[in-house]
């Protein structure tokens, strides 16, 4: 069959902005080349494309931009136009025309529904109060908000609904502090996804957390009350509460569709073929509005399906729906639950195989075929381990028995026993044939199969099944430090630890190969330093550093290093400052105030460090380590001493925690912030470690930087006290430090971690190892060995000799440093000379 010719130039009207439109929308683009399309997008909320299946992380952060999809402003595309907070009122089909909502009218030649769906609500009487919402939008959760804080903690909120977002909508209650009741009008929470069995468990686990349960129940009325809302129930109980949230399931949001005459489905739903097209040949439905052949379906993997096969056919493709694979895996209330192919055994002649542990509080489910070769399906409750491996099985025929492959002490699945069309990535619709293929290709890690594949780009759930491919594939991931350590970072950090060794030539002569490089020297010293308080230029270490930590400061462009002054929490007192102004007068430095609240000194010649330290020294000042691979600074805003909006006095404990954490040697560089409030002046969330005052106490976020990728840090525990809020930071950093490989920050260290930030909370919050003490220890004799390396440096006369331009001449000032002072602002002339790797600020 021939490829239809395409036009020129037409335009396709998107109706809708979320997370299955902005994957049509980077489909379509990715595929024309020829430019063929004019993109127009109208989006109803004033947000661009975010992350919707991870709405509950919103609440604690409060951040819309951190769920925001990468790309969803389509930068530097001109063919892309997104009208946000626009809304499509009416089709004009013949005329093939939009109106919006602003009463523009917008011409197409294709035009595609991605309106989603909307929140069901029961008419309940009352169900209209202003106490009363849904859950599906950020807009939504602000409202939510709002009215916890109002109610304030130990309030009751009810939710109407124990499905899954039920479930994501009682935990988000629980983080605000209200205690809440969930009513399922069904016999158990999840119905859909969980069998009796399972659910029984995770209504313990659920219960076990602080949710009241009532399931078998429908809800009557809602009515005013002194404290909100009192809420009627179908059994004649009443709960007292403040809020009420809707969340029992949701319906196409067919409207604008059925005005403009388009076939829909009897339970709602746009009716398309498989190809995705409407009753009308010019109009496109995808995602949950969609009725494929009379069907609907409500997850995000189908919706990108569908997504695709539009811009396919657009581009005079012929693809269609190949079906859904309607498998989750999810998390809720820390609770693994999953659920895959036929999990309720509903296909003729059907068998089950149950492990249920009640005392572990797992459960696990398989349904496989009547001769018990083949899996149907399964539900796996409390622990899900097994999801990643078991999932892409369904319809193939087992490697062992059903009850081997889910029993603790049973048979392990290795990526072997699926078959190469086994989808491993149900999000992004990848085979492990296409994986496999990517390796063979070159693929070497992870990264690299996302990057090829798009696997493991969106949930993450089939990253462990990732990494068992590169295993079967023969990839050997390197964990050596470098040539002349066959360990890793973390195992070298163990054995200086586990052996006491305290120079590098004792480790390599024993652990490694050769005389060292310029890679596991400095990681090596970084080790020493982490282990004991000695200084750095001490013996043998002074030859493991790098050119900044060799000589306490920043070295720059024209052969000159900075000077940084710790000020911690940003204070200084005004000797301080005019002792900085005295020194940059009388050395001529050129002063920059960092955006870390610091004051940098530029210019100083290696022979004049010493001098300019002893003058900082004498006015209580330090080195602020901005060479280092180490805490550099801990920034905050005035907090509640100063600022009519603080909660907490963000400063005091800004300084604190700079005063403790100083000098701490580690993996990267680490930055820390404290805001006195949510406004997040000290922009908290952008460091290694942020700590946000609440009312109750402090919200701690980890694994942020800036950077060449930067990252927002998450929420690791919330409403924590002064004593409590410094152990967990004790033991996330020392944890860091133990773990991390060389050079890697926080935020790529929690990825990286099998589990990624709920391992961490387990670790850090939970103590699930053991080593809460052990690290807390460790940072304990930290703060109490710690010492200026400037005053050390300016009480050794051998240390002393090192800060010269020539070591046969040490008076003699290095001739080819040399400035440009014609201008406003002083700036370094590099004479001819070859540029210095190594400079920059590093604050």
């Amino acid at each position: 069959m021939s490829t239809p010719s395409i036009p020129a130039q037409r335009t396709v009207v998107v109706v809708g902005h979320g997370m299955v439109g902005h994957r049509f929308v980077e489909a379509l683009r990715a595929r024309d080349t020829e430019n063929h399309w004019q993109i127009v997008v109208l989006s109803e909320e004033a947000l661009a494309a975010y992350d919707r299946v991870g709405l509950s992380s919103y609440v604690g952060e409060w951040d819309a931009a951190a769920l925001a999809l990468p790309g969803n402003d389509y930068p530097g595309d001109d063919l892309v136009d997104v009208r946000l907070g626009v809304r499509a009122e009416s089709i004009d089909r013949a005329a093939r025309k939009v109106t919006t909502s602003g009463g523009e009218v917008i011409g197409y030649d294709a035009l595609v529904l991605a309106t989603g769906s909307y929140p069901f609500v029961p008419p309940v009487p009352g169900h209209d109060r202003d106490e009363c919402f849904v859950y599906r939008t950020l807009g939504d959760l602000d409202g939510i908000r709002a009215a916890a804080e109002a109610a304030g903690p130990g309030a009751t909120g009810v939710v109407v609904g124990g499905g899954l977002l039920g479930l994501e909508a009682a935990n988000a209650l629980r983080l605000l502090g209200l205690e809440p009741h969930v009513v399922e009008y069904n016999s158990r929470l999840m119905p859909a996804q969980v069998d009796e069995g399972g659910s029984a468990i995770l209504e313990r686990l659920v219960t076990d957390l602080g949710l009241a349960v009532h399931t078998g129940v429908g809800t009557t009325s809602i009515e005013p009350a002194d404290s909100g809302v009192r809420v009627t129930l179908s059994d004649d109980s009443v709960i007292d509460a403040a809020l009420v949230v809707f969340s029992a399931g949701v319906r196409p949001r067919d409207e604008i569709a059925r005005d403009a005459g388009l076939e829909v489905g009897p339970r709602g739903g746009v009716i398309t073929d498989l190809g995705l097209r409407t009753s009308d040949p010019h109009i496109y439905a995808i995602g949950e509005v969609a009725a494929v052949e009379g069907v609907c379906y409500g997850l995000v993997a189908p919706g990108y399906t569908t997504a695709e096969i539009v811009a396919d056919r657009m581009l005079g493709g012929a693809g269609e729906f190949p079906g859904a694979d309607m498998s989750t895996k999810l998390k809720l209330l820390g609770v693994d639950v999953a659920s895959f192919g036929d999990a309720h055994g509903t296909s003729e002649g059907a068998l089950s195989v149950v492990l249920h542990d009640a005392a572990k509080g797992t459960y696990a489910k398989l349904v496989v075929s009547d001769d018990a070769k083949t899996l149907l399906g399964g539900i796996l409750v409390g622990d899900a381990s097994q999801y990643a491996a078991l999932r892409p099985l369904v319809g193939s025929e087992l490697p062992a028995e059903p009850a081997a492959l889910i029993s603790p002490a049973g048979a392990e699945l290795g990526a072997d026993a699926l078959p190469d069309d086994a989808q491993i990535c149900s999000c992004n619709n990848v085979s492990k044939g296409a994986i496999c293929g990517a390796i063979a290709e070159g693929a070497a890690d992870v990264p690299a199969i996302k990057s090829c594949t798009a696997a493991g780009t969106s949930c993450g759930g089939c990253v462990p099944m990732l990494k068992k491919l590169l295993e079967q594939s023969g990839v050997q991931m390197s964990k050596a430090l470098c040539e002349h350590f066959e360990q890793s970072r973390a195992e070298l950090f163990q054995i200086v630890q586990v052996t006491g060794i305290r120079t590098f030539s004792g480790l390599i002569a024993k652990y490694g190969k050769g005389s060292g490089c310029d890679i596991c020297k400095p990681a090596v010293a970084s080790i020493l330093a982490s282990t004991a308080s000695d200084h750095i230029l001490d013996g043998e270490q002074a030859a493991l550093q790098d050119t900044n930590d060799h000589f306490l400061a920043n070295l720059q462009k024209n052969g000159t290093y900075s000077v940084v002054p710790r000020m911690p929490g940003g204070e200084v007192t005004p000797d301080q400052l005019i002792t900085i102004g005295q020194i940059a007068k009388e050395f001529d430095l050129y002063v920059k105030v960092t955006g870390g609240q610091r004051i940098d000194l530029f210019g100083a010649r290696v022979e004049q460090l010493p001098q300019i330290w002893q003058r900082l020294v004498e006015v209580g000042m330090e080195s602020g380590h901005a060479y280092g691979k180490s805490l550099r600074t801990v920034k905050s805003c005035v907090g509640s001493t100063w600022c009519r909006y603080g909660q907490q006095d963000s400063v005091g404990m800004a300084v604190l925690l700079e005063k403790r954490y100083r000098g701490l040697r580690s993996p990267h560089k680490l930055k820390l912030a404290v805001s006195g409030c949510a406004r997040e002046c000290a922009e908290a969330r952008g460091k290694d470690v942020g700590v946000i005052a609440t009312e109750n106490g402090w919200n701690l976020y980890v694994g942020g930087n800036g950077g060449l990728t930067p990252k927002h840090a998450v929420l690791l525990a919330g409403d924590l006290d002064d004593e409590t809020l410094i152990a967990y930071i004790d033991r996330y950093l020392m944890f860091y430090i133990r773990t991390a490989d060389r050079l890697q920050r926080t935020a790529p260290w929690q990825e990286s971690l099998e589990g990624g930030i709920e391992y961490v909370k387990q670790v850090v919050c939970e103590d699930s190892l053991g080593i809460a003490a052990e690290l807390e220890a460790a940072m304990a004799r930290h703060v109490a060995g710690y010492k200026d390396e400037w005053a050390a440096v300016l009480e050794d006369p051998q240390k002393l000799s090192r800060f010269v331009s020539f070591v046969n001449a040490p008076a003699e000032p290095d001739p080819t440093i040399a400035f440009d002072d014609a201008g406003e602002r002083k700036t370094p002339v590099l004479l001819g000379l070859p540029v210095v790797p190594g400079g920059g600020s590093g604050v």
